[in-house]
């Protein structure tokens, strides 16, 4: 069985941007050194469209065959023009409101996501799938994540988008790893309880 992982850059007060999503407030601390960790951990959650141009292109996938991401996060990508941004693996959007994909690599899940999820987990692959978010997504997949790799970075933002958009609902998770950097950046992997 697969893993669904939620792999997600936060502020220490667990948001993952401001209040329409916004994450740039983050992107200062990806330096020499944070790059080059994830560069050698987790290449592939690196769209193609920054890939190439920082010479990248060609280093193979470690962790992730698949990608789920919301229309939110996808959207980000339409807007400057690129259709199909994690070209180096399988790509899903979860949209309600995408009536049709814009590239014939995006497959669109419009219903029964958990469904669709557990399918993609129930594959045969030596690779996981990997959840780009948003905060709604996870919401709604909440019980279907295994695994959490939380990328925090030491900001207060005081309020804006959750990590997860849902409910009220304990869910345990164990600690597995923690990676500090000289920014005080800090990577953790969770793994779900169950």
């Amino acid at each position: 069985m697969r893993k669904l992982t939620y792999f997600i850059a936060c502020s220490i007060d667990g948001f993952i941007g401001d209040p329409d999503g916004d994450a740039s407030a983050m992107l200062p601390f990806v330096d020499a050194e944070y790059f080059e960790f994830l560069k050698a951990e987790y290449p592939e959650t690196m769209p193609t469209h920054g890939r190439r141009p920082l010479g990248i292109d060609d280093l193979p996938n470690k962790r992730f065959d698949t990608i789920i991401q919301g229309r939110a996060s996808y959207d980000l990508a339409l807007k400057e023009g690129v259709t199909s941004p994690y070209a180096h693996m399988r790509q899903y959007v979860a949209s309600r409101t995408l009536a049709e994909s814009p590239d014939p690599e995006v497959e669109i899940i419009a219903e029964d996501l958990v469904g669709r999820v557990r399918e993609l987990k129930a594959e045969d692959s030596a690779f996981d799938v990997y959840l780009c978010g948003g905060s709604r997504l996870a919401g709604e997949l909440i019980d279907e994540i295994d695994e959490l790799v939380i990328k925090s970075y030491p900001i207060v933002l005081g309020s804006g988008m959750p990590m997860f958009g849902s409910g009220f609902a304990v869910g345990e998770f164990t600690l597995g790893s923690v990676r500090t950097f000289g920014n005080g950046a800090v990577v953790r992997t969770y793994s779900r309880k169950r």
